[in-house]
């Protein structure tokens, strides 16, 4: 209930695309401070909403058992032979070309080419750092055998201009040097190189909002005529001041071709020897995304910090596999960078939560998806096995229908997360699913719509009709009627004032997805109203009642332990008033065996069925007993 709504907000308001041209924060604990002229005004007037921690932990549960699902359909059959060895040949085990404790020096290089050539170029050196020794925890300014390097860069009229700028990381055995053109200093065994795009290119979508009565707008002007002269979506390369480089310590005897995913990606072989250089890793895990900036004509310089870490090998595969995309994946770049932007609240949330009630929320969330799936299965079972409507609100069942289909126009009409949309729209096709069960759907072939299409025909069934359920439900909906319309109107007024919207589809959209989201606990009330006539609540699922109530009194702890949006709170308690409610209906009105339960029979069958079999019995055996007595001898 309140979860699915908070949800799609949420996911509504972080839709992984930048809204202005960005604000730089602090930098994971770095003394880095962004340019106040790269502000932007629309951003600044926006409030950035807290992660919620406790959402976020249950999004990551189940894409975790999504991409465990899909990527077992989408396994990797045997590796393809390496071409430079004989069909058949075994494969021999090789070894890292840097030994333990070897002495390095580092090269680092900033250029705007790919593949870059220019060392004698001073100006392109970034930083040179003589003497690190490889797998050395113990050196360096904190005793952790890390070293930083921090320079504020000049931007090229290019890089201004959406360009490129590339790092060139060098580690060459001591008294060597990467430049290939040395032939007495260099050395092919003994230089690993790595390079990678420093900026980002990430994409700023303009949504033309307005007033529809006045048709002004509170957005900033100058995003306006960029938005005019580049559209509605463009393309603008942002910046980070941090970056860390890891050289992975690890001496595995690597086999070729036989390195798990995605750790085969970053390993590279020697043709010649047969042997592995080391991994070069750029980290930028911990770089959250509200931190960078985006590069423009009002910056001067860019500052860089430069981290050199060793990194051992199962954080590497932690790292890795975080960023890692699967080669099957079909999803747009659009749908990573919402994931991006769902990484930087779990990111967030390790950085700031406290390791106990991290550890605590994960527990429960996976309780908590546990009792999701039992509610589930429960509920299919309900509908699938339920003979008689009796005491069932059908009214509200075709509510729910709409209710679910109005929340999925509306987060697709402000292009929420993938994984949010699929999991409204399975929801909906389950709503259709019980309206199959509750009425009798038919194809009416001869009245056809436009003489081509058959046309549906909807009919109450039988146990509904001839019960006095559907004069209850009838009842309670006019009742409801009488507070929903003025609700509805009030709120479409108000939204319509001061709102702004992208048209009127969407204030359409935004007023009755808002309205269920403030006002949705009211259409649990026909089936309590049906409760009270009829004094009895023997009729309802309280299996799949139950578990959907143990999630909703976990949401409440973690809504006032973790810190969230007020309506997700609000949210919760409704859901909880209503269920003691339901509660307190199952322990006024006692069990009745006259009453008929969820599989459409009541105790007085049973007892019929009873008396009726003993009735068959006794007259059995009066009749056996009443034989004569020759009939006797012969049997």
């Amino acid at each position: 209930m309140a979860t699915q709504e908070s949800e799609a907000t949420q996911a509504t308001v972080s839709n992984g695309e930048v809204s202005s041209n960005g604000t730089a924060a602090a930098t994971d604990g770095q003394a880095v401070q962004t340019p106040a002229n790269a502000q932007d005004p629309q951003q600044q007037q926006q409030q950035q909403q807290a992660p919620n921690a406790w959402q976020v932990i249950k999004g990551v549960l189940f894409r975790i058992f999504i991409i465990w699902a899909i990527s077992s359909w989408f396994r990797r059959g045997p590796s393809t032979p390496d071409p430079s060895t004989p069909a058949g040949a075994p494969r021999v085990p090789s070894r890292n070309l840097f030994p333990k404790d070897t002495l390095m020096d580092l090269y680092v290089y900033i250029s705007q080419e790919e593949v870059f050539s220019d060392f004698n170029n001073t100006e392109a050196l970034f930083w040179f750092h003589r003497d690190l020794v490889y797998g050395d925890w113990n050196t360096g300014e904190n005793g952790d055998g890390c070293y930083e390097h921090y320079k504020e860069l000049d931007i090229p009229e290019k890089v201004q201009q959406n360009g490129s700028l590339n790092i060139h990381v060098y580690f060459t055995k001591s008294g060597f040097h990467p430049d290939p053109k040395r032939k007495g200093q260099y050395r092919r065994l003994a230089t690993v190189h790595s390079t990678r795009m420093l900026n980002k290119f990430k994409r700023r979508k303009f949504l033309k909002t307005k007033n529809l009565l006045t048709g002004e707008t509170g957005a900033d002007p100058e995003m306006i005529k960029r938005a005019e002269s580049h559209g509605p979506v463009e393309v603008i390369s942002h910046w980070h001041p941090n970056l860390t480089i890891n050289m992975v310590d690890d001496h595995t005897a690597w086999v070729k071709g036989q390195i798990p995913s995605p750790l085969d990606q970053h390993v590279k072989f020697d043709a010649v020897s047969g042997d592995y250089y080391p991994v070069v890793y750029f980290n930028d895990y911990w770089n959250l995304q509200k931190d960078y900036y985006p590069i423009n004509d009002t910056l001067q310089s860019l500052p860089l910090r430069l981290t050199y870490c060793p990194l051992s090998l199962w954080r590497w595969q932690l790292y890795a596999a975080q960023n890692a995309r699967a080669p099957w994946n079909f999803l747009p770049d659009d749908t990573y960078e919402q994931n991006e932007e769902d990484q930087d609240s779990v990111k967030v949330a390790l950085l700031e939560t406290s390791p106990y009630l991290l550890g605590l929320t994960i527990v429960v969330s996976i309780v908590h998806s546990i009792f999701e799936f039992l509610a589930f299965k429960n509920d299919i079972q309900f509908w699938n096995s339920r003979q008689s409507l009796e005491g069932l609100s059908v009214r509200s069942i075709i509510f729910g229908v709409f209710q679910s289909l109005v929340v999925l126009l509306y987060i697709l009409d402000n292009e929420t997360n993938f994984v949010v949309q699929v999991s409204v729209f399975i929801g909906l096709l389950i709503d259709f699913w019980k309206i199959t069960k509750v009425m009798d759907v038919k194809l009416d072939r001869e009245n056809k719509i436009a003489g081509i299409f058959p046309r549906v025909v909807f009919t109450d069934k039988s146990t509904y009709v001839q019960s006095s359920t559907k004069i209850y439900d009838d009842m309670a909906f006019r009742y409801l009627s009488w507070l929903l319309y003025p609700l509805v109107g009030g709120y479409a007024v108000y939204s319509l004032l001061y709102v702004e919207h992208k048209g009127w589809y969407s204030w359409v959209l935004g007023t009755l997805y808002g309205f269920l989201l403030t006002f949705g606990f009211i259409t649990m009330t026909p089936q309590l109203f049906i409760n009270y006539k009829m004094k009895s609540v023997a009729h309802l699922p309280w299996r799949m009642l139950t578990y959907k109530a143990l999630n909703t009194f976990i949401d409440d702890l973690f809504a006032f332990v973790i810190k969230m949006p007020m309506m997700y709170r609000i949210g919760c308690l409704r859901d909880d008033v209503v269920f003691f409610i339901y509660l307190y209906q199952r322990w006024i009105y006692r069990v009745d065996p006259n009453r008929v339960n969820e599989y459409g029979s009541s105790g007085a069958d049973h007892a019929t069925n009873s008396d009726a079999r003993g009735e068959t019995t006794t007259t059995t055996a009066a009749a056996i007993t009443d034989k004569p007595e020759e009939v006797k001898k012969n049997d």
